[in-house]
């Protein structure tokens, strides 16, 4: 006879909960690169990707190259690359 009861140390595939733009998304894996978050809207080139840091600290700007730990809930943002006040 088989067992049905489940291994807790069997590691299963589990999405992460993330915000961009306050439009919810699931992330499939962390860590992950800045492409592959931006991949999951997809941000223009535009764009920057930015996480939002609560408190005082500054939002951290996500490079396409490089490796984030995402945490369930984190909230992203787009903004234009390049801003030119009172440009025509």
């Amino acid at each position: 006879m088989e067992s049905t009861t489940h291994d807790s140390s069997e590691k299963r595939p589990r999405v992460i909960p993330i915000f961009i733009d306050d439009v919810k998304y699931d992330l499939p894996a962390s860590p992950c690169t800045g492409a592959q978050l931006r991949a999951l809207v997809p941000v223009p080139a535009d764009r920057d990707l930015w996480l939002e840091v609560p408190g005082p600290k500054d939002d951290e700007l996500i490079h396409p190259e490089a490796t984030y730990e995402v945490k369930p809930g984190s909230h992203f943002y787009t903004a234009p690359s390049t801003i030119n006040p009172g440009g025509k």
